[in-house]
């Protein structure tokens, strides 16, 4: 373990150590990413959960203490609908009161 923190090897491992009441919002979000990009491969990156296509990084996603974060590539033809939840360096942050998190 580095810095006392677990070391995860899978997304099932990363969602299951997550809080219990947004565990099923990541399962969603998980799933979502897996029925629009069947062929990507789920790999742990950053220590998040990651899908991978064609060996490059095309999403990951994590819950954090306050939101659930997505880190996409950016996204130019969305940027007007992403625009209130875009976090730094271009990724996506959706507070955990967010009604967004009840529609995935």
């Amino acid at each position: 373990m580095r810095n006392g923190k677990k070391q995860f090897e899978t997304i099932d491992e990363c969602i299951k150590a997550s809080r219990k009441d947004v565990q099923a919002l990541l399962e969603k979000m998980r799933q979502t990413i897996r029925k629009a990009v069947p062929e990507a491969e789920e790999t742990i990156c950053y220590q998040i959960p990651t899908f991978k296509l064609n060996g490059s990084s095309l999403v990951h996603f994590a819950a954090f203490k306050k939101h659930i974060g997505l880190y996409p590539p950016a996204p130019e033809e969305f940027k007007k609908e992403v625009a209130q939840y875009e976090g730094p360096k271009g990724n996506l942050k959706f507070p955990m009161d967010s009604r967004s998190l009840t529609t995935w």
